[in-house]
C-alpha cells in the first residue's frame, strides 16, 4: 500500500470540474499520493458557469469524493470562491464539519501570516462584461479540448506537445501586462496588510516569487490549475514547493482499492452517485 506523502498545507485552485479541460484523472491521481493537515481549494473548483448536465464525468465526481474523504479523515477543506464558483458566494461562512466556505482565508503558518483569495477581484473584464467573460471561458474550454486532440496526433508521430493557450498569453502583449499588474497588485495589498505570503488563483500560472516594492516585500505564490499546468502548491516544514505533476506517474486503471471501489459505482448514475458521496460524508 503507497504511503501517503505529509503536508501541512495543499493549495490547489482552478480545476475547473464540469468541463472537458479538466485533468480529474491526473488530480485523483496526485490525492491518493497526500495526506494534508489543511487543503485549501483557492476558487474555480466547480466550473457554475460551464456547468452542463450533459457532462459530468464520473472521474470529476471521484475528485469530489476524494475531498470529501480527507474531510472525514480529519483534513481541514477550506474552500474559497472565485469567479466560476461565485454562485457560492451567498453561503459564505458556511461550514459542515471539516469543510468551511469562504470568500478569503488567513492562516497562520510558524508565525508568519498567510493570505489566500482567488484574484478575480483584480479582473475588471468580469465585473464589467460578465457575459463576455464567460463567452471566453467557453472559448478557452473549447480550445483545450482542440489543444489534446493535436497533442494526441503529435505524440502518435514522436513530436513535442503544443500549447494554444501559453503561446496565446506569452505572445499577447495585453495578457502578459496583465498578469504582471495582477501580481503587483496582490503583492502591494498583502504588504499593506503585513502579510508574509498572499496566495491567488485565477490567472492558471504557477509561480513562487519574491515581490518587493517601495513598503517592503512579500512571498507571492499560485498555484497554477488542473486544465493545462496539473499544479499544486505544497507546505511543509515551514517551506513553500510547487508540485507538478508527472503523466506518466498516472495509472492507468488505478490502485487496487480505487478500482474495487470504482466497480461497485459503475452502475451508478451521477445523481446516485452524489447522494452516496453525501451519505458517506454525513455518516463518517
Amino acid at each position: 500500500m503507497r504511503v501517503r506523502r505529509k503536508l501541512d498545507v495543499c493549495v490547489l485552485s482552478d480545476i475547473h470540474l464540469g468541463t472537458y479541460g479538466c485533468h480529474a484523472k491526473e488530480l485523483n491521481a496526485y490525492l491518493k499520493t497526500i495526506e494534508p493537515k489543511v487543503l485549501v481549494l483557492n476558487g474555480d473548483i466547480i466550473d457554475i458557469w460551464n456547468f452542463r448536465k450533459s457532462y459530468f464525468p464520473k472521474e470529476h465526481l471521484k475528485v469530489i469524493r476524494n475531498l470529501l474523504k480527507m474531510a472525514s479523515k480529519g483534513t481541514k477543506v477550506h474552500y474559497i470562491t472565485g469567479n466560476h464558483d461565485e454562485a457560492l458566494r451567498r453561503f459564505t461562512d458556511w461550514n459542515l464539519g471539516n469543510i468551511f466556505l469562504r470568500n478569503h482565508l488567513i492562516l497562520k503558518l510558524d508565525g508568519k501570516k498567510a493570505w489566500f483569495f482567488h484574484g478575480d477581484i483584480f479582473d475588471h473584464s468580469i465585473h464589467r462584461a460578465k457575459i463576455i467573460a464567460k463567452m471566453g471561458g467557453w472559448g478557452y474550454d473549447f480550445l483545450i479540448v482542440l489543444n489534446r486532440f493535436l497533442n494526441k496526433i503529435l505524440e502518435r508521430f514522436g513530436k513535442e506537445k503544443y500549447s494554444f493557450s501559453k503561446r496565446i498569453k506569452n505572445s499577447v502583449k495585453g495578457a502578459v501586462k496583465f498578469i504582471g499588474d495582477f501580481e503587483k497588485v496582490a503583492a502591494e495589498l498583502a504588504i499593506d496588510k503585513e502579510y508574509n505570503f498572499v496566495v491567488c488563483g485565477h490567472i492558471h500560472q504557477p509561480v513562487m516569487r519574491e515581490i518587493s516594492t517601495n513598503q517592503g516585500s512579500v512571498m507571492y505564490l499560485n498555484s497554477g490549475d488542473w486544465i493545462e499546468n496539473c499544479t499544486a502548491l505544497e507546505y511543509v516544514r515551514g517551506q513553500w514547493s510547487l508540485y507538478e505533476h508527472n503523466f506518466l506517474t498516472t495509472p492507468k486503471n488505478g490502485t487496487p482499492e480505487q478500482e474495487d471501489e470504482d466497480e461497485k459505482d459503475a452502475h451508478l448514475t451521477p445523481k446516485e452517485l452524489i447522494s452516496k458521496l453525501t451519505e458517506e460524508f454525513l455518516n463518517s
